[in-house]
């Protein structure tokens, strides 16, 4: 179960950490850009302000714009906020807000970019003297105003950077968090799945260690639930089966033991009689010759089984069916006779072409009549139909038994099973015709009513 959470941490979890860390780092890439351009923004703004009023001026002289230039720089009122300066052409100092100029190396970048544009608004983020940090925003103005040829607009970046670092901690929170839900929710899951399938792995190895009677207890109402249903029912089929297969070979050692304890009994008497022309030589030799064929039908039905099993074989051609099913009466006729029972069948004028496996088609028809012999009592009839709707040949064979209960009736079709009053067999003669008639792409449907008898229809599709 450790390769499931395995492949949920490779996989789901991974996945989820990497875009949580994508997703943060492209959220502060713009955050942090989108701030310090706002603030850029609102530095231009004010410089575009102060260049406007000073072309709407009465100023027309250069001197007389330099000293609009700094008469703004004097009333300036937001001087705890932004430092307002005016450069010369070499981009030094000319007048300040703060009341005093001092030349600053890390300086001057802003200038330059300003002459370099074609706007004229060149900006910089730098560290001063004091190794605050600061950003600059230079616009030069359309025509000198004296020695005064650009504007400078500089503010701290302390307070932005501070808001920015708690929105840096509050989003790294809520990745994390994001996280460590992910991972909670996750494991919370993979246990909920690794757990019952533990249960389900535990109980499965007890099944096919032989512990047929063990049960998953099942708490769920989801595909983990329908599973436990699944191999709870795969161990009460296999029980039925492991069950069945006890009984089977306990029939099947019955059965065989009755005939050999005859023929071992009639040798034993036909050696100490030695006489041929003794009735009762002749009486054993014909109870051994019965009880063999019993036994050799008993094999036949056994090595049907193990071929059906390991796959049927069959030998198709066109053949008719009325004359499968007649010689198949004909096989049974004396044994019914015998039985005291009477044969009703009336065999049908126009052939029944089907595709199929003549053999296959007398061994069906012959364990069917064998069936309606063992259970008809004496006295009784077994009705033989052969019919046809266009499409299909049915064949209907109908006795007046005792009928089979309808628990029972679901049941008879599986191998191995004998219901409560079945006679001699070994459970499988069914089975095997059931297996049959599928392979030829027909049905074998059996229908039957306590004290009513037992009907058997098996269908097959003509060959037109």
């Amino acid at each position: 179960m450790n390769s499931i959470t395995k492949r949920w941490v490779r996989g789901s979890l991974l996945v989820t950490i990497l875009m949580c860390l994508v997703s943060e780092a492209v959220f502060l890439y713009f955050f942090i850009e989108n701030y310090y351009d706002g603030v850029r923004r609102s530095m231009t703004t004010r410089a575009s302000t102060i260049l406007t009023q000073l072309e709407a001026s009465t100023a027309q002289t250069g001197e007389g714009r330099g000293r609009f230039l700094r008469r703004a720089v004097e009333q300036f009122e937001e001087k705890d906020r932004f430092e307002l300066t005016m450069l010369d052409i070499h981009g030094n100092p000319v007048v300040t807000s703060t009341g005093f100029s001092v030349h600053d190396p890390a300086a001057g970048l802003d200038f330059m970019r300003a002459y370099q544009s074609k706007g004229g608004v060149g900006s910089d983020v730098y560290h001063t003297l004091m190794d605050e940090k600061v950003m600059a925003v230079t616009m030069l103005l359309p025509r000198p105003a004296g020695r005064i040829v650009a504007v400078r607009f500089v503010t701290s970046l302390v307070l932005v950077d501070q808001r920015i670092l708690v929105t840096l901690i509050t989003s790294v929170a809520l990745v994390l968090a994001v996280i460590l839900l992910s991972v909670w929710s996750g494991m919370f899951f993979v246990k909920s799945i690794v757990h019952p399938l533990g249960e389900i792995e535990k109980t499965a190895s007890e099944i096919a260690r032989g512990r047929l009677g063990t049960r998953i207890e099942n708490k769920y109402h989801d595909e983990i639930g329908n599973l436990s249903d699944t191999i709870n029912h795969m161990a009460e089929e296999l029980e039925k089966t492991e069950r069945m297969k006890n009984d089977f070979i306990s029939s099947v050692s019955h059965e065989l033991r009755t005939p050999l304890t005859s023929i071992k009994g009639w040798v034993e008497t036909l050696s100490a009689i030695g006489d041929p022309a003794d009735p009762n030589f002749r009486r054993g030799v014909d109870v051994i010759s019965r009880e063999t064929d019993r036994l050799y039908g008993m094999v036949e039905e056994l090595l049907d089984f193990s071929r059906m099993q390991n796959g049927m074989t069959l030998e198709c051609a066109r053949i008719d069916l009325v004359a499968e099913v007649s010689d198949a009466v004909i096989m049974a006729e004396r044994r019914i006779e015998n039985e005291g029972l009477h044969l009703d069948y009336d065999e049908p004028e126009e052939m029944l072409p089907v595709q199929a496996d003549a053999k296959r088609m007398r061994q069906v028809f012959v364990n069917i009549l064998d069936n309606a012999v063992k259970y008809s009592p004496r006295g009784g009839t077994i009705h033989v139909d052969v019919l046809s709707d266009g499409h299909s040949a049915f064949v209907n064979i109908r006795d007046e038994g005792p009928g089979i209960s309808p628990e029972d009736l679901e049941n008879v079709k599986v191998k191995f099973y004998k219901g409560k009053g079945a006679v001699r067999g070994s459970g499988i003669g069914l089975a095997v015709v059931d297996e049959i008639i599928t392979a030829h792409q027909g049905s074998f449907d059996i229908q039957s009513e306590l004290g009513a008898g037992t009907t058997v229809t098996v269908r097959l599709p003509l060959d037109r």
